[in-house]
């Protein structure tokens, strides 16, 4: 589990394709303390570490998680959020996050607001219907609050902060990114379909 509070911005160093896909993210979390198997979400994905270097982790990603998610549009120098798993007593900022992306989103509109940047994104149609305005939603793994709803399109706003500590500074139009509904806006409609 983790929150959606972006600890980390990695870079990927190298990809390749082995069966599945391996990557190695350079990161600047202290990998002394990181172990074999740990999960890390990587722009959201939850994926697991198989090797370590002094400032590296490796991950493998399935054909699955490639082909549900904008993993297989990752290149050399690409950069990544990053997260580490949820420890009992760490404080929960973001909303509960779990790693397993739903879907992928595109962003279709970028303006600048004072200093913040309002995006607009076109969700996929199966999910537009757990995406609520003022509710949770993470996206490329950063843990976000919807401005606005209309029909598949959904705003958000982001802060000079989510722009520096994130990749968030970096979106363009026509960007895919990694989009996870809230947990709980998922079990009210599955509910709500037995009503």
């Amino acid at each position: 589990m983790f929150t959606g509070i972006v600890t980390d911005i990695g870079k990927i160093r190298a990809l390749e394709q082995r069966g599945d896909l391996r990557a190695r993210v350079a990161t600047g979390y202290d990998t002394a303390t990181v172990d074999i198997g740990a999960s890390i979400a990587c722009d959201g994905v939850c994926l697991t570490v198989i090797a370590l270097g002094e400032d590296w982790f490796d991950v493998e990603i399935s054909a699955e998680t490639v082909s549900k998610t904008n993993l297989g549009g990752w290149q050399v120098g690409h950069r990544i959020n990053l997260e580490r798993a949820l420890k009992v007593g760490d404080e929960l900022g973001g909303h509960i996050v779990s790693g397993h992306v739903d879907g992928v989103a595109e962003i279709v509109a970028v303006e600048d607001e004072g200093d913040s940047t309002r995006v607009q994104f076109r969700a996929p149609e199966a999910l537009a219907r757990f995406i609520a305005p003022k509710g949770s939603i993470a996206l490329n793994g950063t843990s976000l609050t919807v401005n606005e709803v209309e029909g598949c399109t959904f705003g958000i706003n982001f802060i000079p902060h989510t722009k520096t500590a994130t990749t968030w500074g970096d979106a363009k139009l026509g960007d895919h990114v990694n989009l996870e509904i809230d947990t709980l806006a998922r079990y009210v409609a599955r509910l709500r379909d037995f009503a």
